[in-house]
């Protein structure tokens, strides 16, 4: 029997102007305990992006129909970069967060499932 899997993305936030302040070595040493985190679930992971800061962010405003500087909300945290991960439940993209959250200190991960969008006019379709 086929098992299906799901597409979750890991959505990761942090406020952005605590990880600026890191120093290269403290960034390195993040990168390196998430390199581990990614080594151990390669097999489920798909795209991972980390963004550049806000501060280089522009926002297209759909009501006033103008794009500005910065971030689309304005919080304390911003979001970092994310992950796309393929995955045969819910729990394991969690099991997932919780290893990255270890390996990446403060800020918090929002998991979402993903529904493919196909633009050749076959609709969507579940991840």
């Amino acid at each position: 029997m086929e098992v299906l899997n799901m597409l979750y993305t890991l959505l990761c936030y942090n406020d952005e102007t605590m990880t600026s302040a890191w120093s290269e070595a403290e960034d390195a040493a993040v990168m390196e305990r998430l390199d581990v985190v990614h080594r151990k679930w390669a097999d489920n992971m798909k795209p991972v992006v980390r963004l550049m800061p806000t501060s280089a962010a522009t926002t297209y405003r759909k009501v006033e129909k103008l794009i500005t500087d910065g971030p689309y909300a304005e919080t304390k945290e911003q979001l970092l970069g994310f992950y796309v991960v393929d995955v045969q439940t819910l729990e394991q993209a969690h099991d997932i967060v919780r290893d990255l959250a270890e390996a990446n200190p403060g800020g918090a991960y929002e998991v979402r499932p993903v529904m493919i969008y196909i633009p050749d006019g076959s609709g969507p379709k579940d991840g």
